[in-house]
């Protein structure tokens, strides 16, 4: 009976002692404002709960006015295997190796072309002869008249206009210029052979000079080169 007693006695002490505890808060003396602090919650209750912490924050909307670009705007740089860069290499070196073997070859034939008095001077016809053999070897190009290319008609005209002596730019048009040679065998370097189709400076021994084709250029043959007949005419 005595046990029974003391353990309601006891339950009640403690019943009374968690009742106070409850209703009372804590306070704590502040000493250097000589009053009490009382503590209270700093945060906001939460009242609702993140259904899944660990899934990932994602945005659905964006400005309209940004721009990201694509991938079609992405600078890339392009990369070439050892082997390519190397066959590059050569084809660069092999163009550059046939470009100064062209420029030396060109200059060495400009360099022996004789000097010629380009203010209105006139010579012989083999003057004319001398001066338009050195040009073996130049380009052909239709509708030309300079070194630089010309055609059989731009070259005769460019050659004469070295000596004073205008000519048109049309080989018909020069197989009627000057005064008429009878034969091959009359002709004499520097006289003009020409027809409808081509036109030439003769050098002698039956050779012209004259620009052919943009594959043959300008080189020496022989008045075979003429298909049909032809007219031997004589400027100077």
């Amino acid at each position: 009976m005595m046990n029974a007693k003391h353990i309601a006695s006891t339950l009640v002490t403690i019943a009374a002692a968690a009742a106070m505890f409850a209703c009372v808060a804590p306070t704590v003396n502040a000493a250097d404002t000589g009053t009490a602090v009382v503590s209270s919650r700093s945060f906001p209750k939460v009242t609702t709960v993140k259904k899944n912490i660990l899934a990932e924050s994602t945005a659905t909307s964006t400005d309209d006015n940004s721009s990201w670009g694509d991938v079609e705007s992405l600078d890339v740089p392009q990369t070439q295997s050892q082997a390519e860069k190397d066959a590059a290499a050569r084809k660069a070196a092999e163009e550059q190796a046939a470009a100064q073997a062209q420029a030396a070859s060109r200059s060495a034939q400009r360099a022996a072309i004789p000097q010629v008095d380009l203010g209105g001077a006139t010579g012989s016809g083999a003057d004319v002869a001398r001066f338009a053999s050195q040009f073996s070897g130049y380009p052909y190009v239709y509708g030309g008249n300079t070194p630089s290319g010309w055609d059989c008609s731009g070259f005769v005209q460019y050659v004469y206009a070295q000596f004073g002596i205008s000519l048109p730019h049309s080989s018909g048009a020069q197989a009627g210029v000057g005064t008429a040679v009878g034969s091959l065998a009359q002709a004499q370097p520097g006289d003009i052979i020409a027809n409808g189709t081509h036109a030439a400076i003769y050098i002698g021994n039956g050779l012209v000079m004259n620009a052919l084709s943009p594959g043959l250029g300008t080189q020496v043959t022989s008045t075979s080169v003429f298909s049909g007949g032809y007219s031997i005419r004589r400027v100077l």
